[in-house]
């Protein structure tokens, strides 16, 4: 209790002489006297300087107790050997060759559609039917002329066998049979026009044009067929990976519309670069069982065209740059405990994966490296170092 009262006698005594000095300080700049103001500061200086010096004996004594107070702290790392892939960013679309849009093969009237939009249909089944204009009579009666010209070559054939009639008779027959044959199979290729066949197992995805509608051949679209079980990706490769990303590479897509990822593997790389933008194109097959790719989906690819398995990695982040251009770090020497010396040292980097680089020369297994604080240390200096 009496250091309680003790304390607070000082205080107010201390807060009374400073206001003393205050009035006393106005008091004499309030006489006007130059004499008395002149020696008033020099006094004051003189008391400045001599806190100053105080001070500066408590920092050396301070100094003197406490010898690691201006060593910096630092972080470190060991640095270690580790498989490097590395991936090329790209975007790409989902494509597919089984995608087409099927126009007749003969103009007419469309006469029937069997098929709507979402049916599955096999290969060559039939999917509509265009009038034939009358193709169909005109064969049957081809077909006659072409059974009677059968009968009439195959009795001459027999009478030719057995020496009997003339050789220009027999020859006569056989071209008047090979002639209707011909003209019964020509009637029969345009029939077959008139009929829409799938041209490979698939969806029908759109019936573009209706029943009742009149039809031109190679321009009216009629049906489109989609099959999503031979899906694939195609990118543009700029020219300079040209010899990195080849068959058989790995890749990772991703489908940000699905939030869908998946691994998949180049199946193809053009052998044509493309002069208008000096790239070439890459196709990567995509499974598709539950039918979610569609064709002209946009995906994220990264493909894999560079891998070191005894790489060393370090963050991009504690590297700096001398006036030289050189790349430099910082490693730890002639560690003491929690001492150490920090040792700036010239680095070669290569490739880059998020934050990480390899380090191609200049570090080896093992080495430990300056990590937080890295920037605020000097060659030679000694740093202290505080690992969690």
């Amino acid at each position: 209790m009496k250091k309680i009262y003790t304390l607070i006698i000082l205080s107010i005594v201390l807060v009374a002489c400073s206001e003393d000095d205050k009035k006393t300080v106005e008091a004499i700049i309030a006489s006007d006297d130059a004499v008395m103001i002149q020696k008033t500061r020099d006094e004051l200086v003189n008391e400045q300087q001599a806190i100053a010096n105080k001070v500066k004996q408590l920092d050396e004594k301070l100094q003197s107790l406490n010898p690691d107070k201006n060593i910096p702290l630092v972080t470190s790392f060991t640095a270690k050997t580790e498989e490097f892939i590395h991936f090329l960013e790209l975007q790409g679309n989902v494509e597919t060759k089984q995608n087409l849009v099927i126009t007749p093969e003969m103009s007419g009237f469309l006469t029937k559609v069997y098929v709507k939009e979402g049916d599955k249909v096999s290969n060559g089944q039939v999917l509509a039917k265009i009038d034939d204009g009358g193709l169909s009579q005109q064969k049957a009666s081809q077909q006659i002329q072409a059974d009677l010209a059968k009968t009439t070559f195959e009795r001459q054939k027999r009478l030719w066998e057995q020496k009997i009639g003339s050789e220009i008779q027999f020859l006569q027959a056989k071209s008047t049979y090979e002639s209707a044959n011909e003209m019964v199979s020509q009637l029969n290729q345009q029939l077959a026009k008139t009929v829409i066949r799938a041209p490979f197992s698939g969806v029908i995805d759109d019936v573009i044009t209706e029943q009742g509608s009149v039809v031109a051949a190679g321009q009216t679209q009629v049906i489109r067929i989609v099959n999503l079980n031979n899906m694939y990706i195609e990118t543009d490769v700029p020219e300079d990976y040209v010899t990195s990303i080849t068959n058989g590479k790995s890749v990772e897509v991703t489908f940000p519309v699905l939030g869908k990822k998946m691994d998949a593997k180049i199946r193809q790389t053009g052998n044509f670069i493309n002069a208008a933008n000096r790239t070439f194109k890459v196709e990567i097959a995509v499974p598709n069982k539950d039918q979610l790719i569609k064709p002209n989906l946009t995906a994220r690819l990264k493909l894999n065209d560079y891998t070191n398995e005894n790489a060393i990695l370090i963050p991009q982040s504690i590297i700096s740059e001398n006036a030289n251009g050189d790349q430099y770090i910082y490693v730890l020497e002639n560690k003491d405990g929690e001492k150490s010396t920090a040792k700036q040292q010239i680095i070669e980097t290569g490739k880059t994966q998020g934050d990480k680089i390899e380090v191609l020369s200049g570090l080896k297994s093992n080495d430990e490296i300056i990590e937080a604080g890295a920037r605020s240390v000097k060659d030679g200096q000694t740093v202290i170092i505080r690992n969690k």
